[in-house]
């Protein structure tokens, strides 16, 4: 892949999705566009670019995001996480709240809304209220992913005997062994495709937690701002933000406080 046409596929993925691709990426280009590349006939990286530039539909723009978003992921991934999640739900719910909204910003394939479904359930202590957990992530392969609540057997190895017999049920897919999410764990959450580099979102919010973790660092700062900004906008009054461990929003002007490492709250 020639040097103009990186720079092309640079610009079309920041401005449609707000991930920064760096310089010497070329060869990753290269090899994720491929699969289409061969799906649609077409023999080089240039045509294929002209391809994407010239679809008015804009459904192979998806296409492109799909295979160059990164989605690693796994249940319980940065575990204290999930065990401050069920302190923070044990204090909601005990102080008689029963409306309780949570949104998992880059849910990739399903894996870290369920495991905020299942903490939810081992901390509702008999909670009777309203309950609901919207899931987004901008590719539509892990979101269909995500949808099935379908898992094979290594994706599922790590997660705790007691959680697996409660919340999946053997299944079989595809000549795959696995485990499916149970209907009424699904049943909480709600997925739909959404561009975090591009607010105003369409929710209205508030929520009580926002889990937007591991998808900053492919920003840069003129994104995380207008994200983190959105943010705010949407969370509750004595509501977290959660990113990843390995994300700081230090040298970013915001309102939220950082409570404890990776963890904010907007004050009241």
């Amino acid at each position: 892949m020639d040097k103009k046409t990186f720079d092309e596929f640079r610009r079309v993925v920041y401005e449609k999705s707000g991930i920064t691709l760096h310089e010497g990426k070329e060869a990753l280009v290269a090899a994720r566009t491929g699969k289409r590349m061969r799906a649609l006939g077409i023999e080089n990286h240039r045509q294929y670019l002209d391809y994407i530039l010239h679809d008015r539909t804009g459904s192979e723009v998806i296409q492109l995001l799909d295979v160059i978003s990164t989605n690693v992921t796994h249940f319980f991934r940065e575990s204290t996480h999930f065990d401050f999640l069920g302190q923070q739900l044990g204090v909601l719910i005990s102080s008689g709240q029963n409306k309780i909204r949570i949104w998992c910003a880059a849910s990739s394939s399903g894996e870290e809304p369920y495991s905020i479904a299942m903490t939810f359930l081992e901390n509702c202590n008999g909670f009777r209220g309203d309950m609901r957990i919207l899931a987004t992530d901008i590719s539509t392969k892990v979101l269909t992913t995500a949808i099935s609540g379908f898992y094979s057997k290594e994706k599922t190895k790590d997660i705790p005997p007691l959680l697996k017999d409660r919340y999946f049920e053997p299944a079989k897919v595809d000549n795959t062994d696995g485990y499916l999410v149970r209907k009424s764990v699904r049943d909480m959450i709600t997925f739909s495709r959404l561009n975090l580099s591009a607010p105003p979102f369409p929710m209205h919010g508030p929520f009580d937690f926002i889990f937007c973790r591991n998808v900053m660092i492919y920003f840069d700062n003129a994104v995380r701002k207008r994200l983190l900004a959105e943010i705010y906008r949407l969370l509750k009054p004595g509501g977290f933000l959660i990113v990843g461990h390995a994300e700081s929003l230090t040298g970013i002007q915001t309102h939220l406080r950082n409570v404890k490492p990776s963890v904010y709250i907007k004050e009241k």
